[in-house]
């Protein structure tokens, strides 16, 4: 076989695979811009934008909406959650929970329950509490944040010293200026 009959192959699986989710009560704009990997779980009353791609041990929760433009690899998104024109790799996203447009969650970002990740935000190994909102331009690494926060915009949990790095930890309700 050459690389036009693995493509083909690969067209069928997925085919097969969107119209067994289809067929199961998930909602595909445009199936022909999407790709499901066979390992993925998707709960009913989802719906997946055009050009989004779920990959490896994804599941996503009932009532979520995935996409535009999302790669979501190894994660797990809660139910009634909504990821649009965002990276989800490696990371939780709780039930309730709005990311994107353009964020970034890897290393295990674990976002609480009814948060809001807005655009321009990477987090790496970062813990946020329920009804937490890094609403833009953020980067938050190695840190655990409480419920309730919210962080201003350009904020940066720069916690490297040259040799170590350092959990960066910011208690309930708290609140960040801009910068």
């Amino acid at each position: 076989n050459n690389r036009k009959h693995l493509a083909e192959a690969y067209a069928m699986l997925q085919d097969r695979i969107k119209e067994e989710w289809m067929a199961a009560g998930v909602t595909l704009i445009d199936p022909d811009s999407i790709t499901i990997d066979t390992t993925v779980h998707i709960e009913p009353d989802v719906v997946i934008e055009p050009q989004t791609h779920l990959r490896g041990k994804t599941v996503v929760g009932s009532g979520s909406r995935i996409g535009p433009g999302s790669l979501i690899e190894n994660s797990c998104i809660g139910a009634n959650t909504t990821v649009m024109f965002s990276v989800v790799a490696d990371s939780t996203v709780g039930d309730g929970s709005r990311v994107g447009p353009y964020a970034h969650l890897r290393g295990k970002a674990a976002v609480g329950e009814g948060c809001r990740i807005g655009n321009f935000v990477e987090l790496k190994k970062a813990t946020l509490g329920e009804n937490t909102n890094v609403a833009h331009l953020s980067y938050l690494g190695d840190a655990t944040l409480g419920r309730q926060v919210n962080v201003g915009a350009g904020t940066i949990t720069a916690n490297y010293d040259g040799y170590q790095k350092h959990q960066t930890i910011i208690g309930d309700r708290t609140k960040t200026g801009s910068n």
